[in-house]
């Protein structure tokens, strides 16, 4: 696991590249030397509590999602191209995507309030496997 811990935070290609938390469970394997690891890095390692396993629903429900609206529809010709599917997708997750949990609304908007009229267009991602229909601004 220290390895494992030498990849993610690698400066060139560490998937962990960037990033501050990383959530874990509390399994054997992120021992106290791969927790250690990470924060030489500086990334915290954030151990989920003791018996709650309704916190693995949500990770497990986005994990659904990114599979089922990307991940699946695409074949990927090494982690170049993958990491950019990721990466689209999370944008496109958070500002164009609704959210029926959060009511029908999207996690951060591009603007608060979304005109009535005017031109719709389409935001595409992925090359159209992710569309955003929007109205343009007038004026």
């Amino acid at each position: 696991m220290k390895q494992v811990a030498r990849n993610l935070i690698d400066p060139l290609a560490g998937f962990l590249r960037g990033t501050r938390l990383l959530i874990h469970d509390r399994g054997s394997m992120f021992s106290e030397q791969f927790r250690e690891r990470l924060r030489s890095a500086d990334v915290e390692g954030l151990r989920l509590p003791a018996r709650s396993p309704n916190l693995d629903a949500y990770a497990e429900r986005f994990v659904r999602t990114i599979r089922q609206e990307c991940l699946d529809r695409m074949v990927f010709f090494g982690e170049t191209a993958l990491r950019r599917a990721v990466e689209q997708f999370m944008v496109h997750y958070n500002t164009d995507r609704n959210h029926q949990s959060l009511g029908n609304t999207i996690v951060q908007p591009e603007v608060p309030t979304f005109p009535a009229v005017g031109e719709i267009c389409r935001r595409r991602r992925l090359g159209g496997l992710l569309n955003y229909y929007y109205r343009a601004a007038t004026g």
